[in-house]
């Protein structure tokens, strides 16, 4: 290959950071970008930031370009991931507990017609509470499946599973299971399912962990792989941009900004 066709071939394949792609810097409104999404009703990248910043939603393109900010009309206690539906609807996760002070949580739904057609939405609200008998957890991880969001809990080391009806109203949530990775530093900072519920992925700020070949909404039950990457920084945010292949976003911090990273699966 001549020089000038390895020029080119990088310039097509796009920047690298480890196993990472480099798909777009991320403006200065993501400082602390808490939750990605993308829908079938938009072919536009949506984006939360966490507790302290706006409650806003914010639609950008893949070239970093933001096109839609939308006022959601809800305080933005804790805002830490953000996952979708078959329809498109996009759900906040309001669930932030760092200082283990919350008892009750909130998912927020959004109309993805509103999202197009207006500036300000008054979200639907589907609350929970843990059980009694479950000691105070911090979350920054879910999705929906079968109609049901499965919660993650932020432990260095094991996560418990919380499941809540997607129904407006306040629910009690149920645990589902739990995993113990054994070893410190395996905080889950967000995840999501593939389109067809065949796979799911957990985020960490220097791995990921793909979840397979489950039978139940128990996902731990199937098989589980580990994928590091050659690349350390505070991931905050994942999801499905097809199945082979995850949009993945980080923080900035004070030597880098954050960044819209692809990353495949196979």
């Amino acid at each position: 290959m001549n020089k000038f066709a390895y020029i080119l071939l990088l310039l097509n394949i796009g920047c690298y950071t480890g196993n990472l792609i480099v798909v777009a810097d991320l403006p200065n409104t993501f400082k602390e970008v808490s939750g990605t999404e993308t829908t079938k009703t938009s072919n536009l990248v949506w984006m939360v930031n966490d507790s302290g910043n706006a409650a806003k939603i914010y639609g950008m393109q893949t070239d970093g370009t933001i096109v839609k900010e939308i006022r959601i009309k809800a305080n933005n206690d804790d805002w830490e991931d953000l996952t979708t539906d078959s329809i498109g609807n996009l759900y906040i996760g309001d669930f932030g507990n760092n200082n283990k002070t919350r008892n009750h949580f909130k998912i927020l739904k959004v109309n993805p017609l509103n999202i197009i057609t207006k500036k300000k939405i008054i979200p639907k609200i589907i609350g929970f509470n843990l059980p009694n008998t479950v000691a105070a957890k911090d979350f920054e991880a879910f999705f929906l499946y079968h109609n049901h969001f499965y919660i993650f809990s932020k432990g260095t080391k094991k996560t418990t599973v919380f499941k809540v009806p997607n129904r407006e109203g306040n629910h009690l949530a149920k645990i589902v299971s739990k995993y113990n990775f054994g070893s410190e530093n395996n905080h889950i900072t967000s995840a999501d399912i593939s389109e067809d519920g065949k796979f799911v992925v957990l985020l960490n700020h220097d791995k990921l962990w793909k979840l397979s070949h489950f039978t139940t909404d128990n996902f731990f039950s199937g098989k589980l792989n580990q994928l590091p990457f050659a690349h350390h920084s505070q991931k905050e945010a994942i999801c499905f941009k097809n199945k082979k292949t995850l949009y993945i976003t980080d923080e900035t911090s004070s030597n880098t900004q954050g960044n819209l990273y692809e990353f495949a699966l196979e």
